[in-house]
């Protein structure tokens, strides 16, 4: 598998449309299918965003070798941070309450472990 091909692989790992990835490595979704063809060259700049923004082992990136993700909560936030960016501003206060519940439910849930319930 080439890199590019590699870039592919982690676009539909992280389930994001060519539009959306293109965006968040700061170039044109035609830029991004010719990387994704092999009609142009992967450079540096691609492979640092690539890593950075969605916690890619470079290793993996540019030779094949190892996983194909960092592991680490990092990643996580970047990846959500980035999502919640695209969406519209009532979305993003919809998603913030989920969370706010998401947290709530957590906290009863760690209440009655320790209660041992």
């Amino acid at each position: 598998m080439s890199v590019n091909e590699r870039v592919r692989a982690v676009r539909q790992a992280v389930k994001m449309s060519q539009v959306n990835f293109a965006k968040a490595m700061y170039i044109s979704n035609g830029y991004l299918a010719e990387i994704e063809l092999g009609n142009r060259r992967v450079n540096e700049r691609h492979i640092q965003l690539i890593c950075s923004v969605f916690g890619v082992n470079k290793r993996w990136l540019q030779s094949g070798e190892g996983g194909m993700f960092d592991s680490g909560s990092q990643f996580k936030l970047e990846r959500v941070i980035t999502l919640f960016k695209e969406l519209s501003p009532s979305f993003q206060d919809y998603a913030l309450n989920q969370i706010d519940q998401l947290l709530e439910l957590q906290n009863r849930n760690d209440n009655k472990t320790e209660l041992g319930g």
